[in-house]
């Protein structure tokens, strides 16, 4: 990155064609071929693009891998990342600002990268606002040594929606305060690294039933019902110097004046709710513009661009059209309008000189980290009359039904306890009911295979039925490593005692089984209202 001096020099030398260049972020895939890095360096010599936003691969794009196209994993992602940053670096002409969507980590985009743990974990925290602070601390600092201005989150929408397909366990809750305040603290660490911040899903994605990847959601609420609730940590964290906000694709008619239209196009919503009426100053992005909410209704190249940016984008995040857009909104546009967006964009740009980022780091250990948040966000989530110390080694069995992977739960606890346990990657349903029978108590730790509710999160319906079967038939104390909204799948009334991990990785494995020998608390609580089957 130049000086300042030398960036403000630059800023002069602009065309206006090249200024609304500036407002386009297309997408770059860590893994593409040779000529599709190519073809993106031609774009952004001949378009002058502003920036890119990075992501694992085409195929693992949200929009493709609902259609279940095949993943390549890149074991070197991070190094490949890195690589391709300075070389798009390299081709611009002038300065690109290179964002993500790290809510957790760089493990969201790439393999082998520190991950921590999901919203709905940080959500179940009672207090440790220090912690969340250096969640986003670490995640902005692993930005930083790849290369990366821009972590585009955090997610603010508020989960009341338990049928929510794609925020869940993404969000820190169903309440307002509680997901204004985690926030904060997220964002307030990312910053303290110069790291820039985009809070979304604006004006809220929280209550809808469909995935705005695949479709527009409808959201059927009063404006003042939006007001006091979807919108309340937007308008709490404007206040905070905010640099972005990002415009979900959801249909709110109230906020537009009876239009179904998407937000994201919606001058009701962008200029007249969030500039006049919210006050907000700062850079306003798009969520994905290929995003089949939207994608699928504009085919003309470039108009969906130009309705973008007329409704009062100044961020056109995974454009697929650059070249069309570029025509179309120089064809249309104010000239004043154009300026005021690239101002706006200067200065965020700017902001990224003043913290220049210096790549080459070690990527932080999420270790210890994790560990104080598997201590602090563990959640005894129900307890029935009977007690788990009752447990008799001979009649105790555990099973373990989900993703293949090393067990350290039952490990942890076989360090302690002598018992018996299987897992149903390894031995058939089939043969472990045939060794159940001489069982009274079962100890049940479900691994999750996916963290999104698709599918049933990927369960076989012959693993959910012998579940169900399961917690039906025996004294069943369950530890649940994942997302909590698979008790919806089950009779929870009927266990014993339910625990919420959250996550699988070791620490939280470990954590848990000190749970269970009766060394550990379980002081979190549950941030959503989930359905009783």
């Amino acid at each position: 990155m130049p000086n300042l001096i030398a960036y403000a020099q630059a800023k002069e030398e602009f065309t206006i064609a090249q200024k609304v260049g500036q407002l386009f972020m297309p997408a770059a895939f860590i893994n593409d071929t040779e000529t599709e890095i190519r073809q993106l360096e031609k774009q952004i010599r001949d378009c002058h693009v502003g920036g890119l936003c990075f992501f694992h691969s085409r195929a693992s794009a949200a929009t493709n891998f609902e259609g279940k196209k095949k993943v390549v994993y890149n074991e070197e992602s991070f190094t490949t990342l890195k690589k391709l940053i300075a070389r798009y670096q390299k081709t611009a002409k002038y300065p690109l600002l290179i964002g993500i969507d790290a809510e957790w980590g760089l493990a969201m985009r790439i393999e082998n990268a520190p991950q921590y743990p999901f919203a709905i974990t940080l959500g179940a925290l009672q207090g440790h606002d220090d912690l969340i602070f250096e969640v986003g601390k670490n995640i902005a600092k692993d930005c930083k040594a790849a290369g990366i201005h821009w972590n585009l989150s955090p997610v603010v929408d508020i989960n009341n929606n338990p049928d929510n397909p794609v925020i869940g366990y993404r969000s820190f809750g169903e309440d307002k305060d509680t997901v204004y305040k985690k926030a904060f603290s997220y964002i307030k660490g990312t910053q303290s690294e110069g790291l820039l911040t985009s809070i979304k899903h604006f004006p809220g994605h929280g209550d809808t039933a469909t995935d705005s990847h695949l479709g527009l959601p409808l959201i059927e609420k009063s404006k003042k019902e939006l007001w006091d609730n979807e919108l309340y940590p937007f308008r709490k964290l404007m206040g905070e110097e905010i640099e972005a906000v990002m415009v979900g694709h959801l249909s709110v008619p109230a906020l537009a004046n009876g239009n179904t239209v998407s937000s994201s196009i919606s001058k009701d919503i962008i200029k007249g709710l969030l500039r006049d009426e919210m006050g907000f100053k700062g850079v306003v992005i798009s969520d994905a513009l290929n995003m089949h909410a939207v994608a699928k209704a504009y085919p003309v190249k470039g108009e969906l661009e130009w309705l973008a940016f007329d409704a009062g984008n100044d961020i056109l995040c995974f454009a697929e059209h650059v070249d069309e857009g570029i025509k179309t909104i120089l064809k249309n546009a104010q000239k004043d309008a154009i300026e005021a967006s690239f101002e706006r964009i200067w200065r965020l740009k700017e902001k990224t000189i003043r913290n220049e980022i210096t790549t080459g780091e070690e990527l932080i250990d999420p270790t210890a980290l994790n560990t104080k948040i598997a201590a602090a966000s563990l959640t005894l989530f129900a307890e029935g009359k009977q007690n788990d110390r009752a447990f008799v080694p001979e009649h105790f069995m555990g099973v373990s039904v989900g993703k293949d992977g090393q067990n350290h739960f039952f490990e942890e606890l076989s360090k302690t306890l002598k018992f018996e346990y299987v897992s149903t990657q390894r031995t058939s349903i089939k043969d472990i009911k045939a060794r159940l029978p001489n069982k009274d108590t079962l100890l049940l730790a479900l691994f999750p295979p996916k963290v999104k509710p698709q599918n049933n999160f990927d369960f076989l319906s012959a693993e959910l039925d012998f579940i169900t079967e399961m917690i039906s038939t025996k004294n069943t104390i369950l530890y649940l490593f994942g997302n909590p909204y698979v008790l919806q799948l089950l009779p929870i009334a009927k266990v014993n005692k339910i625990v919420i991990v959250y996550q699988d990785f070791k620490v939280f494995q470990e954590n848990a089984a000190q749970h269970f020998l009766g060394n550990a608390n379980a002081p979190g609580k549950l941030s959503v209202t989930l359905k009783q089957n």
